[in-house]
């Protein structure tokens, strides 16, 4: 049976969760501070509703850092690293660079050891990826350069993670700060340095290998299903089973699912992908939050406050004076420099990691360690209000408030125009916008049209563009146009619900079948239906009349002209649908009107011959004369 303290558990952290963050956002904290406040609150140091577990909370927890960075490197196409190449070379590898040297520096002044120092440093240099990206995006300052910057920063650091981890083994070659010997936790763990490499790279290159030549037939396969909830399941266990790969070979989860999502970066599905996992990740981060305001060890902060506290404001503001620097020396406006500067000054998640890795390989002592940590997760606790104070206070006075600038980089290009339903139709409003220079982005729930659109050298994306958070990846916050082109009349009133409780700015264009689903979306205030029918009907029955020896002037102005009032009356319809006798009544005396409209509007052409020349007539009757000459 499940233990009951277990579920008491996971009802405290839920409960906490439910009543901090609320009161945080309501008084202008954030929600990552109103998680941590949450954590603090119910550790073993305050209400004491949880003690022990807060370790495989932690861990728990972790796994919510790992799908961020999965999500993360989903973003990352090669177009787009080469557009940023600038901002994640210069500037991530100049703050890596900057912080880690002055840290170790400063440390081996003070008296530590060198390879104590020389960790410490490139641990301290790593800032958040959870708390940035989570507190820039709830700020919509995200697309700002300041913020795409901060992005760009945090993925050199995320992607140097993996050289950092290879290095610490490597100081152990100093003298040992630890003499008894640590259990082996991995596959590789009693191979030599050298081998541990090789089956390192050898894992990074298979999981390349099989995200970019072995996910894609399993994802059509699956998709051919048509069970979201299988997609769900499938995308679960590819990051999980990264992550198990990833551990067994003592390296960092995150990095094998970062590496992966960048793999899987350019696969048709990853809009899916991040719809599928979004809504796991950010329950899971939460619970990272409120664990590491759990792990705060308040008995070592007291009985070494003076230390730590001088620690945690001597390290936020060294990075702070870092990145600084480097954002004017970039070229950032004040404004942006600032929200560089304070959103990164912290330290990061990935630092729990590789302190952990550096105690276990001997690099670091465990005192030491558990001091580390708790400089770390102090300054991540601090960084919530660090952004409240220059929000409320330094920017208002010293910035610049180049809030609605527009971004220099974008972290992933969105276009203007969303086509949802690449099919008979839909591809035809996608090959005549692009004809004329109008890009857009495309989605289609089949996966066999996807695979085959995109080998025709169209960018579609897979996945049902009824859902928001598909459509938050397909770029809708800012997105001017929706159109919608599926061939189900109920996916369509769907789709357009969905964009009209989520994205009220979208210009809707909706291809309809018929008066039924042409009435919803009329209710929903959508002008601009298209039945599929009309057009095909009135060029067939046109070219009829034309052929039985009407004038084509006459024609084409009465197909004007029966268009017109037919789409007329469609709108004064809508109201009387759903009484059907009355609206039976009314349709038959517009049929009837509308007949008699056109008869009077042919007569009244016919009175002046002159007005009833036929263009088509004149096109036949030359090339009939130039027989003759000829």
């Amino acid at each position: 049976m499940t233990d009951p303290s277990f579920i008491f558990q996971i009802f405290v952290y839920l409960t906490a969760a439910v009543l901090s963050v609320p009161l945080a956002k309501r008084l202008g904290l954030g929600s990552v501070l109103g998680y941590l406040l949450a954590g603090v609150l119910i550790g073993p140091h305050a209400l004491s509703f949880v003690g022990d577990v807060e370790q495989s909370a932690m861990h728990v927890g972790e796994f919510g850092v790992v799908m961020m960075l999965f999500l993360v490197g989903l973003e990352l196409r090669p177009s787009m690293i080469w557009r940023l190449r600038k901002a994640i070379i210069g500037m991530g590898g100049l703050q890596l660079g900057l912080t880690a040297t002055l840290i170790t520096g400063i440390l081996v002044f003070s008296g530590a050891s060198l390879q104590t120092s020389i960790a410490s440093g490139f641990i301290l240099a790593l800032s958040s990826t959870a708390i940035a990206l989570q507190m820039l995006k709830e700020k919509n300052r995200l697309q700002s350069d300041g913020g795409q910057n901060s992005f760009s920063v945090l993925l050199f650091q995320d992607i140097a993670v993996i050289p950092i981890l290879a290095l610490l083994p490597l100081l152990s070659a100093f003298p040992a700060t630890e003499s008894a010997s640590a259990p082996v936790s991995n596959l590789i763990d009693t191979l030599p340095f050298w081998s541990q490499t090789l089956v390192v790279l050898a894992v990074v290159g298979i999981i390349i290998f099989a995200g970019r030549y072995g996910m894609t037939p399993v994802f059509r396969l699956i998709a051919r299903t048509r069970l979201r909830e299988l997609f769900t399941a499938v995308s679960l266990l590819l990051v999980v089973g990264i992550t198990l790969v990833m551990t067994l070979v003592g390296l960092s989860p995150a990095l094998g699912t970062f590496i992966a999502g960048v793999v899987l970066a350019q696969n048709e599905y990853r809009h899916e992908l991040e719809s599928e996992i979004e809504p796991f990740k950010g329950l899971l981060l939460g619970l990272f939050f409120i664990a590491v305001g759990v792990s705060i060890d308040f008995n070592l902060i007291s009985t070494k406050a003076d230390l730590i506290i001088g620690a945690v404001m001597a390290y936020v503001f060294i990075k702070f004076l870092v990145l600084f620097g480097i954002g004017r020396v970039f070229g950032m406006c004040l404004d942006n420099t600032l929200l560089f500067s304070f959103a990164l000054a912290q330290g990061g998640e990935f630092a729990f990691v590789l302190t952990s890795f550096a105690a276990h390989s001997r690099v670091l002592s465990s005192e030491y360690a558990d001091i580390l940590n708790a400089v770390v997760a102090l300054s991540m606790t601090a960084t919530p209000v660090l952004m409240l104070i220059n929000e409320r206070f330094i920017r208002p006075n010293c910035g610049t408030l180049e809030i609605g600038e527009p971004p220099t980089n974008d972290i992933d290009i969105t276009h203007p125009v969303i086509i949802a339903g690449f099919g008979k139709v839909g591809s035809i409003i996608g090959r005549f916008l692009r004809a004329n220079g109008q890009k857009a982005t495309y989605l289609d729930i089949d996966p066999d049209n996807v695979d085959l659109l995109r080998k025709m050298g169209f960018k579609v994306f897979y996945g049902d563009a009824s859902r928001a958070d598909l459509l938050i990846a397909s770029g809708a916050q800012t997105a001017q146009i929706l159109v919608i082109a599926v061939d189900n009349p109920d996916k369509t009133i769907e789709i357009a619900s969905t964009a009209r409780k989520h994205f009220p700015h979208l210009k809707i264009i909706a291809r309809t079948h018929g008066w039924t689903d042409s009435h919803e979306l009329i209710d929903m205030g959508i002008d601009d239906v298209y039945r599929d029918t009309l057009d095909t009907s009135l060029r067939m029955a046109s070219d009829v009349l034309v052929k039985m020896g009407h004038r084509s002037f006459q024609v084409l102005n009465a197909r004007k002209i029966f268009r017109k009032h037919d789409e007329h009356y469609l709108r004064e319809m809508t109201g009387l649908r759903h009484d059907k006798d009355q609206f039976i009544r009314e349709a038959k005396q517009r049929v009837k009107a509308l007949e008699q409209i056109l008869i009077r509007e042919k007569e009244d052409i016919g009175k002046d011959k002159d007005l009833g020349w036929d263009v088509t007539s004149m096109i036949e009757e030359f090339g009939q004369h130039s027989k003759e000459d000829n």
